[in-house]
């Protein structure tokens, strides 16, 4: 696909591994629903590698120790351990969630040269706005949509298609910026353009290997893809 990043008007971010650091509150949060049932514990760097699709598959992967989930894994299990985990992850606050470098700088110069800002996360709505507040992150964007904001997620393209249509705006206008696959290939599968971030959470894979159009270190590296500079 051949991009002219100067056509963009809207750029969606994911949330979890691309502007923010939660892995150790995500962590902290299974490791007491997973006590509460007397089930065995999570280490911080196995949830890095089961973060990208919603919560459910997030705990899923938890219960079963593993990136593929146990085709026996009892349901009722599963969601009593998602009633626990809700009421902790809503419940401890957020203090060791981290913004990631450049995150803000970056984001107040591209609202500043005119770009709409919006979030597209798997996370479930519920949980986005407070850390969103705490993380004084709030102020940056138009739109946020959740895991179960709509019927899908990603890398289903409708949360993308919604905001495009929401803004009158076409598919040139459109970059998704992410560090999963999942955000990839989201915008693949709608057509628009995308930048992969190397530092986040991506099963242990390189995010060059789903193609995005440019892939970035660092969050910053958005300015140099972006022009910061309108013209009339």
């Amino acid at each position: 696909m051949t991009v002219n990043f100067d056509t963009i008007k809207y750029v969606a971010f994911d949330l979890d591994g691309t502007l923010v650091d939660s892995v150790p509150d995500l962590a902290e949060g299974i490791r007491m629903a997973l006590a509460d049932v007397n089930l065995h514990t999570v280490t911080d760097d196995e949830v890095r590698n089961w973060i990208g699709n919603g919560a459910e598959i997030m705990l899923k992967r938890a219960l079963s120790q593993s990136v593929t989930i146990n085709p026996d894994l009892d349901e009722a299990l599963y969601l009593q351990v998602r009633e626990r985990f809700d009421f902790h992850y809503a419940n401890n606050g957020h203090g060791k969630t981290i913004v990631y470098p450049g995150v803000k700088e970056t984001l107040t110069e591209l609202k500043n040269a005119g770009y709409t800002l919006g979030i597209v996360t798997n996370k479930p709505y519920q949980f986005v706005p407070e850390i969103l507040a705490d993380l004084d992150l709030a102020q940056y964007f138009t739109d946020v949509i959740g895991g179960d904001s709509l019927p899908t997620n990603k890398p289903d393209p409708e949360g993308l298609f919604s905001l495009r249509d929401k803004h009158g705006l076409g598919d040139d206008n459109m970059l998704m910026v992410g560090d999963s696959k999942n955000d990839i290939l989201a915008a693949k599968n709608a057509g628009f353009a995308s930048v992969g971030l190397t530092y986040g959470y991506n099963y242990g894979e390189p995010i060059s290997d789903s193609a995005p159009e440019f892939v970035a270190e660092h969050f910053n590296q958005l300015l140099t893809v972006l022009s910061t500079v309108k013209t009339a």
